[in-house]
């Protein structure tokens, strides 16, 4: 094993997470009976910020951006379980809580989280020793990075992974994940990797979203007598979709590419209004800045990113959460589109359940308005 017990290169996320868990020395860890035995007995639950649902467990530290106890999902004790059930960090999601904290993982915990990510299979069935020695690192950082995800303990992780991907196994969408596409692949296997990576971004996704969110998120568009979307580049076109859909039912929205245009209308907010940013990384300066002068004026700010602790999430009212699976000349901000769509047409439902009658009425006019557009079954154009 090749670095010390204890780095001094974990980030400040995985810090705070840690701080507020029990403080256990590095022998101990290193020498945890549960954890270095293929299968063994869970560590005992209920400390402080562990999986038990304390607050001030990974992504537990009060008043996150959904201003609950619990961080950005706004249920104690995680990043947002299925369901968002308080006190629970369920099995499914769980890698997709390490992609979502890898940017803020460095040295040996990023080491073991792409180790992870890498080969889940395997991590399922290593023990803790067996790694370690293959990341690099030590039973003591995979211990830390069990805690920096909400866990207990490596036997929790384990069980969570196993879990995950046998449950993967058994749908029969895992084939080829993360295999490199090559020049002279047949179609019909690309098209199997592409959906396998598709279904299982949708399967994370679900289980990242906090639904509580979702529902936040939809009262304010309701009543919002403007909505503003932001977005750059391929983001920008998951607005314009979004627009598109909340026009038809009667909803005052603009979706705005261009900067200085977004700038106008988001210093014309006020309270009462929404705006929506969305960015895979969460990263992108135009969107931040567009979120941040629709907030100063009294907006309601949503964000639509895969990153639960970046800048647009820290700045957003509302955090709605995807994930993603890359794949050959499909990076993470192009695989990122279904899971934001998919998220995305949840909050348009919402909506219309929200305001039906006007939605449905709405809905009909528009569905009129265009009718006479549509080709004669005969070939020739209908009179309007």
């Amino acid at each position: 094993m090749s670095e010390p017990e204890m780095d001094g290169t974990a980030s400040t996320a995985v810090v705070d997470s840690l701080v507020r868990g029990d403080q256990v020395t590095p022998s101990q860890e290193a020498t945890d009976p549960a954890a270095a035995q293929p299968g063994g007995a869970s560590e005992t639950p209920g400390g402080p910020g562990g999986a038990s649902g304390t607050p001030g467990g990974a992504s537990g530290t009060p008043g996150g951006a959904s201003g609950m106890p619990g961080g950005v999902s706004g249920t104690p004790g995680g990043l947002g379980g299925a369901g968002g059930m308080p006190g629970s960090l369920a099995s499914d999601g769980v890698l997709a809580r390490v992609r979502s904290l890898l940017p803020e993982f460095t040295g040996a915990l990023r080491r073991v989280a792409e180790q992870v990510l890498t080969d889940p299979a395997a991590a399922s069935r290593a023990t803790i020793v067996e790694l370690a020695e293959r990341s690099g690192t030590s039973p003591a950082t995979v211990t830390r990075f069990c805690r920096a995800l909400g866990f207990d303990g490596y036997a929790d992780l384990r069980l969570g992974i196993a879990a995950e991907t046998g449950r993967a196994r058994s749908a029969g969408w895992t084939v080829d994940i993360g295999r490199e596409i090559q020049p002279g692949d047949p179609l019909e296997r690309v098209l199997g990797q592409i959906m396998a990576a598709d279904t299982q971004a949708m399967h994370d996704t679900a289980a990242l979203l906090d639904l509580a969110e979702v529902e936040r998120a939809a009262v304010a568009i309701a009543a919002a007598q403007r909505v503003n979307i932001f977005g750059a580049s391929g983001s920008a076109l998951v607005g314009e979709e979004m627009q598109f859909s909340l026009n038809r039912i009667g909803v005052p929205v603009w979706a705005w590419a261009d900067v200085h245009n977004g700038l106008a209308s988001a210093a014309l907010s006020r309270p009462g209004d929404v705006a929506l940013g969305i960015s895979h990384s969460g990263e992108t300066g135009e969107t931040i800045e567009l979120l941040a002068e629709a907030g100063s004026r009294g907006a309601v700010t949503i964000a639509l990113t895969s990153f639960p602790r970046s800048p647009l999430a820290e700045l957003a009212d509302i955090v709605l959460l995807t994930a993603t699976q890359a794949t050959t000349f499909r990076p993470d901000a192009l695989s990122a589109r279904h899971p934001q769509l998919v998220v995305l047409d949840l909050l348009y439902v919402a909506v219309a359940q929200r305001t039906h009658e006007r939605s449905h009425a709405a809905f009909q006019r528009t569905a009129q308005a265009v009718h006479g557009h549509k080709a004669a079954k005969d070939g020739s154009s209908n009179d309007r």
